[in-house]
């Protein structure tokens, strides 16, 4: 099925997501004809805007957006399970920026369960010409080229991903999601102040791991040599889904613990 497009208004190429990439993505998600997780991501769109210097409308409400992807996507298109990758963006229509107006386009990517590994692992590889900062921007989805840059690198690598490192040569995420590192009963994380993505859906994983006593959940600045140290690693994307990672190099690993923790935290929505 293609993906479903909708937005606020009808686009114009002059608009400043296409002229200067002045906007913010954030995805919500769709479980079973609901909405899960809807205030974490509704306040990570809040903290994104705010980042941005965006005028945000007062009628920019939780429930304004629950009742427009009920309206639109459950109702409207019928779709039970699938990420909503929500982009918001700013008009040209006030002489400051600040005080533009701002517009919304967002698309339903439809899957069937939006918190099952992926079937496919991945297989990654460090690139190092490039790298990303870590800064308060770099951990919100924004207009990114190292992105663009690190897919096409990988695209001609016949690789799914690569992992991107900031300024100090150590992990920051992917391009399109953050890693998490199985050690015995520790997951390492890189900190958001190394680069990664802050993710709704990553944190509600790890917060239910935690508070089950399921694994030891630990923040690191971790060096690129780490990557191959790791038992299991798993790359968690908002916009994407959830992934095993299978090999990095020459170093394959093994997916069957992290398999077992993600269906524990599937579960828990069902309770």
């Amino acid at each position: 099925m293609e993906n479903q497009y909708f937005t606020s208004d009808e686009l114009n190429v002059k608009n400043r997501a296409f002229l200067w990439g002045d906007s913010v993505k954030v995805s919500f998600f769709v479980k079973n004809g609901g909405l899960i997780m809807d205030e974490e991501c509704y306040f990570f769109l809040m903290a994104s805007m705010r980042k941005m210097r965006m005028n945000i409308p007062l009628t920019y409400t939780l429930e304004f957006f629950q009742s427009l992807f009920q309206k639109d996507i459950i109702e409207g298109k019928g779709i039970q399970n699938g990420i909503i990758n929500f982009q918001v963006f700013r008009n040209n229509d006030e002489l400051t920026l600040a005080k533009s107006s701002v517009s919304y386009f967002y698309e339903v990517v439809e899957m069937d369960d939006v918190l099952a590994i992926h079937q496919r692992s991945l297989e990654l590889d460090l690139i190092k010409e490039i790298n990303v900062n870590n800064n308060l921007l770099s951990n919100i989805r924004v207009h990114c080229p190292e992105n663009i840059y690190g897919g096409i690198y990988a695209q001609e690598n016949d690789l799914d991903d690569v992992i991107l490192l900031n300024p100090n040569k150590r992990i920051a995420r992917t391009t399109s999601g953050n890693l998490l590192f199985l050690e015995g009963d520790v997951i390492k994380v890189p900190k958001q102040t190394e680069g990664a993505y802050i993710s709704p859906l990553m944190e509600n994983f790890v917060t239910f791991l935690h508070k089950n006593n399921l694994a030891d959940i630990q923040e690191h600045e971790i060096i690129a040599f780490e990557s191959q140290k790791a038992e299991e690693i798993l790359m968690i994307s908002d916009e994407k889904g959830i992934f095993s990672v299978g090999k990095i190099r020459n170093k394959t690993f093994e997916s069957s613990r992290f398999i077992e923790l993600v269906e524990r935290w599937k579960a828990s929505f069902n309770q």
